[in-house]
């Protein structure tokens, strides 16, 4: 029988954080991508649940139910790290075992970078270290791939340009490989969160953040992963150049690659059983 989900709040660094908790156990912490919010992990959390580990996935600050702060500043890397740090703290457990995804994945690597002292596991799905990504945006590839970034940096035309048409531009994101891992509910669900008043906005500060010059020098100091490491990576990523996945053994100590051949960037949708399957080998030790 699945364990009960159960919606819950909390203040931590300033805003409120919805999240979704399910089980009971050791703790791990699911962090959700672009554009994205808790119900990326529907799969994933009840049978992490089942296995005796107390999930949380929040949605991160700007999405669906959580605060949405307005600023360009209160996306910016360190705010977002101890959004987690303080989840974590306020939770009493002590340590999590943290699994991010897209973004999710960047906040939890700096998560375990800099506050080693709460975290026990780190799980990367298609979310790359970010020196290993800093090393690959100077390709042209990569350049390529990232092209939507630099769109999202200016004010109000991404904006425009995702929320035309009822979020058509948000549909055609889920649905451009052949076969599509996302229902229409899928799709609407996601359509609701980003709907909402600031969603979009807060969602592309993401993003725009990145490019402020105080932030992008905080990125940069992105220290070494002592913990156990697994990333998780769907090989037909259209976002990310498969290369950073290789050659990171100088960012992390202890680390163990998964490469999915016909996942894509979406791989825990893609392959629900096999990325569940992966997280609690890993979690387990």
């Amino acid at each position: 029988m699945s364990s009960a989900r159960i919606h819950g709040e909390a203040v931590v660094n300033g805003v409120r954080l919805h999240y979704v908790e399910s089980g009971s156990g050791p703790l791990v912490l699911l962090l959700h991508g672009f554009p994205e919010f808790w119900y990326s992990w529907r799969e994933q959390i009840p049978k992490l649940a089942d296995a005796g580990f107390r999930v949380i996935a929040p949605d991160m600050r700007g999405y669906n139910l959580s605060d949405k702060p307005r600023t360009r500043r209160a996306y910016f890397i360190g705010e977002l790290v101890e959004d987690m740090a303080a989840l974590i703290t306020q939770t009493g457990a002590g340590k999590a075992s943290v699994v991010g995804h897209d973004w999710g994945g960047i906040v939890a690597w700096y998560l375990a970078a800099r506050r080693p002292d709460l975290v026990e596991r780190l799980a990367l799905l298609n979310s790359p270290p970010p020196p290993a990504f800093l090393r690959e945006i100077k390709t042209r590839e990569q350049m390529r791939k990232s092209a939507y970034a630099l769109l999202f940096r200016l004010p109000w035309l991404p904006e425009a340009l995702l929320g035309a048409r009822g979020l058509a531009a948000i549909e055609r994101l889920f649905t451009l490989e052949p076969v599509s891992a996302f229902s229409e509910r899928d799709i609407g669900a996601y359509k609701t969160a980003l709907s909402q008043k600031g969603a979009l906005t807060a969602a592309l500060n993401y993003y725009r953040a990145i490019f402020a010059r105080e932030n992008k020098r905080d990125m940069r100091e992105h220290g070494r992963i002592e913990v156990p490491t697994l990333l998780i990576w769907g090989e037909r990523d259209r976002h990310l150049v498969s290369r950073m996945a290789d050659g990171l053994e100088e960012f992390v100590s202890d680390l163990r690659v998964e490469r999915l051949a016909e996942a894509t960037h979406w791989v825990h949708h893609d392959e629900p059983e096999r990325v569940a399957a992966l997280l609690l080998e890993h979690l387990a030790g």
